[in-house]
């Protein structure tokens, strides 16, 4: 599995590097584009990141223009996330550059073993918190 793990991560980079998108801002955007507005502790806590990691990579995110931080206004010490037009725009970029990069994956597999091995795998991430 870590072989496999490594082989996606590797290939994926080279596909989001030319759209100027690092594999950490990745996690970030797939994260907003599902839920536009969390905040910065929850979107941490879905990337599986912690608080004060995830504030130095949303800062790079932001300089490339994906994102704007807003800060609540019923309480101080959350700072919501949302995507930019531009954010928003990637979406159409990058799903299937990652799409391409799972059907490599599983290339050669008949449908039923891609769906069967996606359900294993889904699985057995489910022994495992949240926050791994």
């Amino acid at each position: 599995m870590r072989d496999l793990n490594r082989a996606i991560q590797r290939h994926l980079q080279a596909r989001l590097q030319p759209h100027g998108v690092a594999p950490g801002a990745w996690y970030f955007l797939r994260v907003l584009w599902e839920e536009d507005g969390i905040t910065q502790r929850d979107l941490a806590r879905r990337v599986g990141m912690m608080e004060p990691t995830a504030v130095i990579a949303l800062r790079g995110i932001e300089a490339g223009g994906w994102i704007h931080r807003v800060r609540s206004e019923t309480d101080k010490r959350k700072v919501h996330i949302f995507l930019t037009e531009a954010g928003r725009d990637l979406r159409e970029v990058l799903v299937p550059e990652a799409h391409q990069v799972n059907a490599l994956a599983t290339r050669g597999l008949s449908g039923d073993e891609a769906r069967m091995l996606k359900a294993l795998l889904r699985r057995a991430r489910g022994n495992f918190p949240l926050q791994d």
